[in-house]
């Protein structure tokens, strides 16, 4: 009779230790597959090209969404879709949406006005991406090529996949962030993707 408790305890641990071992191995493998993604381009025509927003400041897009804007720009040169998509709305305070910096951005760099999108409300990454889902669907469209950093390359596809779009991703080459701060962002990324893919990713 006194085996049993330790026979139901060791079981517990066991069970415990597998649990762990199997968590450790989802986030391995999510972490892998933020890495890889980053460092892949699918670069291809589709009908849109669709640049992820960042900061900007007084209407003067930051090195990050910059670095996002130029590689969208070669992308755009090279035929691969006939429009851009900008995104994001704007903080408190702001006189200027993401959207409207990266447009005017673009429009300096040769993208004329007339082949630029804007999707101005968006405040995180799905929001903008299932705004893009409505513009895009009301022309009929629906493939589209993601331009953002290489970390935030896999959950931007996943969102855009979710929100019902045909989604392709081509990081930016110059992207500002590196080194232990871009580790530190695919960490952060891979944690998210993987608790998204079990509550799912609008509620990350």
């Amino acid at each position: 009779m006194k085996r049993r408790p330790r026979r139901r305890g060791r079981l517990a641990v066991r069970l415990l230790a597998l649990a762990f071992v199997a968590v450790v191995v989802y986030l391995g493998v999510t972490f892998v597959q933020v890495w890889s993604t980053g460092r892949s381009d699918q670069a291809r025509p589709v009908d849109a090209i669709v640049v992820m927003g960042a900061a900007q400041y007084d209407g003067t897009p930051s090195p990050q969404l910059a670095a996002r804007l130029d590689h969208a720009a070669s992308l755009y040169a090279e035929g691969l879709a006939p429009i851009v998509v900008v995104t994001g709305g704007k903080q408190a305070g702001d006189r200027f949406t993401e959207a409207e910096a990266s447009a005017a951005y673009l429009n300096q760099r040769g993208v004329p006005d007339g082949a630029i999108v804007r999707e101005n409300n968006g405040r995180t990454t799905y929001e903008s991406l299932a705004g893009v889902a409505d513009l895009l669907a009301a022309r009929g469209l629906g493939r589209v090529l993601i331009v953002t950093d290489p970390f935030h390359s896999l959950r931007s596809r996943l969102i855009a996949q979710d929100v019902g779009l045909t989604a392709y991703v081509s990081p930016t080459p110059s992207s500002v962030v590196t080194g232990g701060t871009e580790l530190r962002h695919e960490v952060q990324e891979a944690v998210g993707i993987a608790v998204g893919r079990l509550i799912g990713l609008d509620r990350i």
